[in-house]
């Protein structure tokens, strides 16, 4: 379980991709400081400039939402899907072999990633005025536009690709007019943490 916290986009470092095709920074991962090795979960914005394979992840299943630009994507050979910042959030495993193609410029896409029988995700987007419930689950809220986010008593202005997380409590969020300010992604514990203890 990780503590509410505050994750400015600021204080985020990109990180190029092997390929050149595009970069990926980390928002929040599980546990605090894992690898691509040994995560449970993980939270990522990446910008894709060219089209190309993404990358493989065995026993990985991943969420991918669309912040900007238009994304098709061809999933296991399969005709392509095109996404953008209106379409819902679209699951996949991390083995299949997808190819992005970004179309008319650069996207940048918000991307869940857990590990298989250890963690499910749901993400999806916020509207201008909305109530989330952690329920023992750890939620990350990822601001696509200026909003107020309240959460255990206090109230903080996020903008954008700001983001908070936390696994206790009800966050509420607050940006009148606004059809899509924000992306939500839920990290759904599967089985006993290492080390977590049981009464009885």
């Amino acid at each position: 379980m990780i503590e509410a916290q505050f994750l400015p986009a600021a204080q985020r470092a990109a990180t190029p991709w092997k390929n050149g095709g595009g970069s990926t920074a980390e928002v929040v991962a599980f546990p605090p400081g894992a690898d691509f090795t040994s995560f449970l979960w993980r939270l990522s914005i990446a910008e894709v400039a060219t089209a190309g394979p993404f990358s493989h992840f065995a026993g990985i299943d991943r969420t991918l939402a669309v912040i900007s630009g238009e994304l098709a994507l061809t999933i296991d050979g399969a005709a392509p899907v095109t996404l953008d910042a209106r379409s819902a959030p679209l699951p996949f495993a991390g083995e299949a072999p997808v190819v992005g193609t970004p179309l008319g410029g650069a996207v940048m896409d918000l991307n869940a990633m857990v590990r298989r029988g250890d963690y499910a995700a749901e993400m999806r987007g916020l509207s201008g005025d909305e109530m989330l419930e952690s329920a023992g689950d750890t939620l990350v809220v990822v601001a696509l536009g200026p909003l107020t986010l309240s959460h255990g008593g206090e109230t903080r202005q996020l903008e954008r690709l700001d983001a908070f997380a936390c696994a206790t409590g009800a966050i509420r969020i607050d940006a009148p007019g606004a059809a899509r300010c924000g992306l939500a992604g839920r990290f759904i514990r599967q089985k006993e943490e290492p080390g977590a203890r049981t009464s009885g």
